[in-house]
């Protein structure tokens, strides 16, 4: 069995699916526009998603000549509420997106039967979510079909990459058509990406993260390293060159080794999760909502601050990796939204939340953390 054929198992074994209904992509967001194109998206079809996402999902509707059609989130779950996303419908409706946002999964069967009730696939945006669940069942499993992302700072990492898993079979001969006309990445991208995956493990740690972070985006965004985003994604509608791309070894080795640890890694995330979950909650600040924490694996901890950028700053200076999802209502992008048809004025608590959230990191001893939030808990909302 190729290297490929091993990871795609393994995924499969973990989720206890079957690995037919795995396939593997350079970056998430191509999964994404394979599944959207073997549902017949298309020109004219409207899919509706969050209006507090990443740019490259609404990247993925319009670089098939679809419109997307936004819906704002609840501010207590960062996810969209099924009734708003039923006022959004029309006759054009083709696919609801349903975001699992840092891990966070809610009223997913809701949505789904709300789908089924209008005839409307479903994709589970699973990015922030491998290896948690929701009402019992692994994040991803519920719906048509389901995306990942393995990228810096996911649940595992591969250094950048995607996965799409399929629970609807009608479905898996179109997709499996579009994933054969996939790019094969070349030996530079995969020697680059094995030396980046290198520094991450060794060098972006204690007090060189923030060096190597700033470097590093840097670097992407001039197109000189492989990056998360290129600038063509941040800046317009139009599909980058070499964009529909396969999987490489690389990244396949990288993640066969990093299954083998993630259920300890979301053990751990879970227990600091929780902990910082009760700290919030006894000084009364904004928590996630408590009922959802049972089967949550949380990537993150989203807070809501009054000042990000002075919060930001004073958690460098303490070495605590804080993270800025989502800076923008269509994260990164902070100029006008018009090119991906999302006014602003629109979707007030994805304007409102984007403007103070932060993400603590999950992967740092308990005491840290707390001990950063007591020294700013004034800063916290």
């Amino acid at each position: 069995m190729n290297i490929e054929l091993t990871y795609q198992s393994s995924i499969a074994e973990y989720l206890h699916i079957d690995a037919e209904q795995v396939s593997l992509y350079w970056k998430g967001r191509v999964a994404l526009y394979t599944m959207l194109k073997a549902m017949g998206v298309g020109p004219g079809a409207e899919v509706v998603l969050p209006a507090f996402t990443c740019v490259v999902v609404p990247n993925a509707i319009l670089y098939l000549g679809a419109i997307p059609v936004y819906v704002d989130i609840n501010p207590d779950t960062l996810c969209c509420d099924v009734e708003q996303i039923e006022q959004a419908l029309s006759p054009k409706t083709k696919v609801i997106l349903i975001q699992n946002m840092l891990g966070l999964s809610v009223e997913v069967s809701e949505i789904i039967a709300l789908a089924k009730a209008h005839g409307i696939y479903t994709i589970e945006d699973c990015t922030h979510g491998f290896g948690g669940k929701h009402q019992g069942v692994f994040n991803g499993l519920r719906s048509d079909a389901s995306f990942f992302s393995s990228q810096w700072n996911k649940p595992f990492s591969t250094g950048i990459g995607g996965m799409l898993v399929v629970n609807n079979r009608d479905l898996l001969e179109s997709v499996n058509l579009v994933h054969s006309n996939l790019i094969k990445p070349s030996a530079k991208d995969q020697w680059i990406l094995f030396v980046l995956i290198w520094a991450r493990t060794y060098l972006l740690k204690g007090v060189t993260y923030w060096t190597f972070l700033r470097m590093y985006r840097w670097l992407s965004k001039k197109g000189l390293v492989v990056g998360s985003s290129s600038a063509s994604e941040l800046e317009g509608i139009h599909m980058p060159k070499d964009y529909v791309k396969g999987m490489s070894k690389v990244q396949c080795r990288a993640g066969i080794k990093a299954l083998g640890t993630l259920d300890q890694v979301i053990l751990q995330r879970k227990k600091a999760g929780i902990s910082v979950h009760d700290w919030l909650t006894n000084q009364g600040k904004t928590t996630v909502p408590s009922e959802h924490l049972a089967q949550h694996a949380f990537l993150k901890y989203p807070m809501l601050v009054r000042n990000r950028e002075f919060f930001m700053q004073q958690a460098e200076k303490e070495r605590i990796p804080l993270g800025d999802w989502f800076i923008s209502p269509l994260h990164p992008v902070l100029d006008s939204l018009e090119p991906w048809g999302l006014e602003v004025s629109d979707f007030p608590n994805a304007v409102y939340t984007s403007k103070h959230i932060v993400n603590l990191p999950l992967d740092l001893p308990v005491h840290r953390l707390i001990n950063f939030l007591e020294l700013y808990k004034n800063e916290i909302i």
